[in-house]
């Protein structure tokens, strides 16, 4: 079986600058035998505390802007039908994994591939592995922007940029690395330790 194959969601948040931040804006991009699907989600999320001006800056989404958005708990059950028990796919997973297990306790994905990790094995001695620095490096930038109609920060674009990061680091590697180097970026992978 080549892992690389499977289905994933590719999953992006961003969130509000309080600590631990709270969600205002998740998406969800289907990915599957190395190519994206057209299943595509995203929300915006009003979180309990304001949104730091700080954060606004970097991502756009201001208190406004989510002030008649759902709560997280008003999304909680399309997150777990899509996510709960499925594979994920991020870059820096970590975020996505503290930030949506402190929003929803009980969810709680089967694999959760970091591409941070993933372009540090298959691309060693860049000089930055920052998303949009991997998706200019690979001339990936335009073709997230096109298909997310969004741009870097928004969490449908970076989950779109990072969906096609994965295509093209897996793609480069040898079929029969594939598996090994998948499952070692793996957080949730027993021998990553257990981040959840």
């Amino acid at each position: 079986m080549d892992l690389a194959l499977e289905r994933f969601w590719v999953m992006d948040v961003e969130g509000n600058g309080a600590s631990p931040p709270e969600i205002v804006e998740i998406a969800l991009v289907g990915l599957a035998h190395l190519e994206l699907q057209s299943k595509q989600m995203e929300w915006l999320v009003r979180p309990q505390v304001p949104i730091s001006p700080a954060v606004t800056r970097i991502h756009g989404i201001t208190d406004s802007d989510v002030a008649d958005a759902p709560d997280i708990d008003d999304i909680a059950d399309d997150v777990m039908t899509w996510t709960d028990g499925a594979r994920i796919i991020g870059h820096n997973v970590r975020v996505e994994l503290d930030a949506i297990s402190n929003a929803i306790p009980d969810w709680q994905p089967a694999m959760a591939i970091d591409t941070l990790k993933l372009a540090k094995s298959v691309c060693p001695g860049l000089q930055s592995y920052g998303l949009e620095k991997l998706g200019q490096h690979f001339e990936l930038t335009e073709q997230a922007s096109r298909i997310s109609g969004k741009k870097h920060h928004s969490a449908l674009y970076d989950s779109v940029l990072t969906a096609l990061l994965f295509i093209e680091l897996v793609t480069s590697l040898p079929e029969e690395r594939r598996n090994s180097v998948l499952i070692d970026c793996d957080l949730l992978n027993p021998s990553q330790g257990s981040l959840l």
